[in-house]
């Protein structure tokens, strides 16, 4: 079996997109790098995980797949209590050292979800999982998880592509070879979630959807913009139930 799908032991990860994304850390806080992507929708992502969690500020949250930060420094400037888990040692260290630099309180950790969420199940208000469900060999699981570490009451978002001929040439084609705004072989189609199947399986891990929103490029402007089409990338926001007494 090849590395680009030979899970790591025990844990839901594949040591290829480890290392992958492990090989661009130190550029992931360069916003003229192959990360400009991630600087330039953050602004985005965070005003809209803000607007579905009911405001960030004093709440408690874990950024699954954080990488090197970008998002985790982000929604900790709101006021968040943020703690930031990861698999990759070279991206956390990337966000560590950032962290030093910026001066911005986060919680960083070399740790699974599934692992954390048994550890500290319902510890937080806002969970947080952004382009990562793509990119690991059972997103089940990690959906799963993210349920487990929302408290009852909490927020869980998160961001993915979907499958289907419009992404395959909008997500691979002309992302990766045409306007080269990510590096060619970031994405693997066939590893692509549609929405249907994103609620199925958060349904199934208790949690109830709340709104969802596309995100599009204009490769004119050179600029993102939230959209109704999820035929895409889009965000998903999904609440963990209050069980009655």
């Amino acid at each position: 079996m090849s590395i680009a799908t030979t899970p790591l032991a025990n844990v839901n990860a594949d040591a290829a997109e480890l290392e992958k994304f492990g090989a661009l850390a130190h550029r992931w806080w360069d916003p003229a790098s192959d990360m400009k992507p991630l600087h330039d929708i953050n602004p985005l992502r965070v005003d809209w995980i803000d607007a579905v969690a009911g405001g960030l500020a004093g709440r408690t949250i874990v950024d699954v797949g954080c990488g090197g930060g970008i998002l985790t420094e982000a929604m900790a400037l709101r006021g968040a209590r943020v703690t930031g888990i990861d698999l990759s040692p070279k991206a956390l260290g990337v966000a560590k050292l950032h962290r030093l630099e910026s001066g911005v309180d986060v919680d960083y950790r070399l740790v699974a979800a599934e692992a954390l969420a048994a550890s500290s199940p319902g510890a937080f208000d806002v969970v947080t999982c952004m382009e990562l469900l793509e990119h690991v060999p059972d997103p089940a699981s990690t959906i799963a998880a993210c349920a487990t570490l929302a408290a009852p009451g909490g927020t869980v978002v998160f961001s993915t592509i979907a499958r289907n001929p419009k992404s395959y040439l909008l997500a691979i084609v002309g992302a990766e070879y045409l306007l080269r705004l990510l590096p060619r072989g970031t994405h693997d189609w066939t590893r692509f979630i549609n929405p249907s199947e994103l609620m199925r399986d958060a349904r199934r891990a208790g949690l109830a959807p709340t709104r969802m929103a596309g995100m599009r490029y204009n490769p004119l402007a050179k600029s993102y913009a939230l959209a109704d089409d999820v035929s895409v990338n889009y965000l998903a926001a999904f609440s963990r139930p209050v069980l009655a007494s």
